[in-house]
Formats: C-alpha cells, structure tokens, sequence
C-alpha cells in the first residue's frame, strides 16, 4: 500500500476544502470498497478525509418522499421501515448486496461510488484504462463473461457492481451534493466513452450529502443472478417500479444491473409497458425490447437470454401475477443465484 496522509473531517465545509485542495486526496466513510483497492495497489490517494463522523446520518420525510443521509448506513436503510415498506426494492437490493458486516459499514453515499469488479482493473499487471489512461483494455481480448452488453467503449467494457445503484435509478432517485447541485440517477455515473478512468460527473471536492427518493406510492422489486448463492456480484440484476392505474400499468420504470457502466434504463421497454394490462406476454415483449440493442462480446452472450428471462420474473412479481419468494423488502425476495443456470436457458 502507498503511503498517505489521513485526514478527520469535522463539518462537510472541512471535508471539501482539504480535498479540493489537493489533486490527489480523496473522502472517506466505511471504506469498504475503498481500502481494497488500496491494498490491491489500484488506488492511491495522497490524502484520505474522513466523513464518518459529519452529521449526514438521519433518514427524514422530504417532499412526500424520504431523504436519506449520505452517512447513513446500508444496515440502517435496509430495515428502516418506511424505506422497506414503500422502497422495497431498495431494501431488496441492500440485503442481496453483502454480508451484514460489510452492510454495518457501508454508507448509502459510498454504495454506489464503488467501483468495477472487472478482473483487469484490479490486476497492476494487466493493461486497463480505468486504472491508467492509455494503457489499453486487457478485458476486450480477454476472458469477458462479466462484462457490458451497452454503452461499452473501445476503451472500456466494464460493468458497475453497485446493487444499491440499479434499484435508485429505477425508483427515479436524486442525489443531494455540496455544490449544492442535484443529481437524478443514473445521470451520476457515467458511461466510459475516451475516459473510463472518470466513474461519475461529480467534481473534485463535491460531496453527496443525502441521496433522495421521491414519493411512491406504487411496487417495486429487485432481483439479482449471481454465481453463487450469497455475497457476489450480478451478472444481471434488474429493479423495477410500477404505478397502477386500476388493473392497468400507468407508469414503469426499469433498470438493468450488470450490463453496463452503470445501471441502464430501458426506455423503449418502459414506454411499451405504459398504459397496459399486466401479462406475461407484455412482459416478454418489453424484456425483447430492452436487449434489442445489446452487443454481445465473446463470453458474455449468455447475459441476454440471462436478462430477458430475469426481467420478466421480475415484471411478474412486481405485478403480482407471480408470488415472490419471500416477503417484500427482503434478501429473500430479491436473491435468485440459486436458479442462475436455469434463467440462462433461452424460452
């Protein structure tokens, strides 16, 4: 690990003006992802300043909605019943996305700042742009069966590994900063494009303070395929929200996890989704909307099929013309890694 400085910050102003000072400091809170990095020698902040202790860890009533502290963590906003009530798939998403000490440390703000578990980025040995520009992407020549079927780059074919974040940009959530400015998801991070090294459009020294999710008075739901049945990464996963008109879908909403550099929207499947009756049918045809434009690399065709299959469960159950797996608002509802082969298997 490099040597660095470490900072405690006592108030937000404290923390950004150490770090927009100097070029290579950086904020942290649990650090779960952030620390190995450093030990996988990845990352090498000059300077680290702590925001643990800044009072950014209440969860409140806001606009009809929920606001919820940058500091708050995954633990705290999993269980909080309000949020697992009326957000269940953010609740879902939390509880399939770690181990409960990992969820202890976490804060909500630091979730979805992680960064690619793309094997060639957390190797020094392998060439990556992500870690350093103009060295070149190992992973588009190499073994790519975790990698991204859109908005990949000749750069870049990295997925994001935040299960948190799909399930915001499918509940239209918006994130709080010091600018002050006001971020909707999943406009936060970026696609790789000629800088995949950039992971989002935040600013040197611009802290998120709280992460916002509006009011919602309909379903959610998340479900997420993995390799094994606890504490992996998705090779897809996918949220959804729906708002009812009678038995009608007034409005949809559905993001996609695992398929790109960051959770991906699917327009056209939502628009066809709206205004309809719930069947299996409409839900195959989205889900056949949504991948139209998927661009399979060498190993990692398996994910379209994977990801059809996955969203249509997810529509069911969401809609409630299939029984979840467990009570909503749960890791129960929301893991499916022990049915992964089965989903790959084309209808």
């Amino acid at each position: 690990m490099h040597p660095f400085q470490y900072q405690r910050a006592d108030s937000a102003d404290q923390a950004v003006a150490a770090v927009a000072k100097t070029p290579g400091a950086t904020f942290i809170a649990g650090g779960t992802s952030h620390l190995d990095l450093m030990k996988e020698d990845v990352h090498h902040p000059s300077l680290l300043v702590d925001v643990s202790a800044l009072p950014l860890k209440q969860i409140t009533a806001f606009e009809g909605g929920v606001r919820i502290g940058a500091g708050v963590s995954n633990t705290a906003a999993a269980y909080h019943p309000d949020l697992q009530q009326r957000y269940a798939a953010m609740s879902e998403a939390l509880l399939a996305g770690a181990s409960v000490q990992i969820r202890n440390m976490a804060s909500m703000a630091g979730n979805p700042l992680q960064r690619t578990r793309c094997p060639y980025f957390r190797d020094p040995a392998q060439a990556c742009n992500k870690r350093t520009p103009g060295s070149g992407c190992a992973a588009i020549g190499g073994y790519n069966h975790v990698h991204a079927l859109f908005g990949a780059s000749k750069a870049c074919i990295a997925t994001h590994p935040s299960d948190l974040a799909v399930a915001l940009a499918a509940l239209d959530a918006r994130v709080q900063t010091t600018g002050p400015r006001t971020i909707a998801f999943p406009e936060l991070l970026r696609l790789p494009g000629d800088t995949p090294h950039l992971d989002t459009v935040l600013e040197h020294g611009e802290l998120i303070t709280a992460i916002d999710l509006p009011a919602f008075a309909g379903r959610s739901h998340y479900l997420k395929v993995r390799e094994r049945a606890s504490y992996a990464y998705a090779l897809v996963s996918c949220a959804v929200a729906l708002e009812m008109d009678g038995p009608k879908i007034r409005r949809a909403r559905v993001a996609l996890g695992g398929v790109a550099h960051k959770p991906w929207r699917v327009g056209p499947a939502e628009a066809l989704l709206a205004g309809q009756l719930p069947t299996e049918q409409l839900f195959q045809a989205a889900a056949n909307a949504a991948f139209a434009d998927a661009k399979p690399l060498e190993h990692n065709a398996y994910k379209i099929p994977m990801g059809r299959n996955l969203m249509v469960r997810a529509l069911l159950e969401t809609s409630g013309l299939q029984p979840m797996q467990g009570p909503a608002g749960t890791a129960f509802a929301a893991s499916v890694g022990g049915v992964a082969g089965r989903l790959a298997t084309p209808r």
